[in-house]
């Protein structure tokens, strides 16, 4: 009986490709060294000038490289800032942006003038019509907004802009802000810098949100 002897074969090696760098010097010296052969033996050109032009795509290949260096770099840093921001989606920040109000309560914050005796939470519409007048704690604090018109009735499922109007007999002193909690649905970066998404489709600048807390 006839046995085929079994022969090992070692797979064969694949060439390794050279950078690209690489590859465009060695293309930059090949055009080079053509230049040199085909030039005019009567006005030969100068040899500063091969230095200059071997200088000057040394100089551009390495702007390349930093460039590319810098934008993986800038990848890098662009993914951890959205890995942190995960983290907020789900939990409720605080800003002074416009309020969504629904059936639900909302968390509100303001500061009145400190020598103030009384305080007025000034609600608008969209249309920017005074809708609300309630008169407020003086003093920094927590505030649970019920979201009722100025009779009393619970304000229709909308967006509002809140003030806080403040007194001192009988004079106004000054207008503030409003600041309430709201929860975050989403976080997105971009030219402009992170944006986050509220419930109720507003939206807000990550470096105006004064304070998070976990719903």
């Amino acid at each position: 009986m006839d046995v085929t002897p079994f022969t090992s074969t070692s797979p064969t090696p694949q060439p390794v490709s050279a950078p690209k760098v690489s590859s465009d010097y060695e293309t930059f010296l090949k055009m080079l060294t053509t230049q040199m052969q085909n030039q005019d033996p009567l006005n030969p050109i100068d040899s500063a000038d091969y230095a200059v032009q071997l200088a000057t795509f040394s100089g551009v290949e390495q702007a390349v490289r930093t460039n590319q260096l810098l934008e993986a770099m800038q990848s890098q840093f662009d993914l951890l800032g959205m890995a942190q921001l995960a983290g907020w989606v789900g939990q409720e920040a605080r800003s002074a942006a416009p309020v969504f109000l629904d059936d639900a309560p909302v968390t509100l914050s303001f500061k009145p003038a400190a020598s103030a005796d009384r305080a007025v939470l000034v609600v608008r519409d969209a249309a920017g019509t005074v809708v609300s007048r309630e008169d407020v704690p003086l003093g920094e604090g927590q505030y649970i907004w019920l979201g009722a018109d100025i009779r009393g009735d619970p304000l229709q499922r909308a967006t509002y802009a809140l003030s806080l109007e403040s007194y001192f007999q009988g004079e106004m002193l000054s207008t503030g802000p409003v600041e309430s909690y709201a929860q975050i649905l989403e976080a997105r970066g971009g030219v402009g810098g992170t944006k986050l998404l509220l419930r109720g489709g507003i939206e807000v600048s990550a470096n105006d949100v004064t304070a998070l807390r976990v719903p």
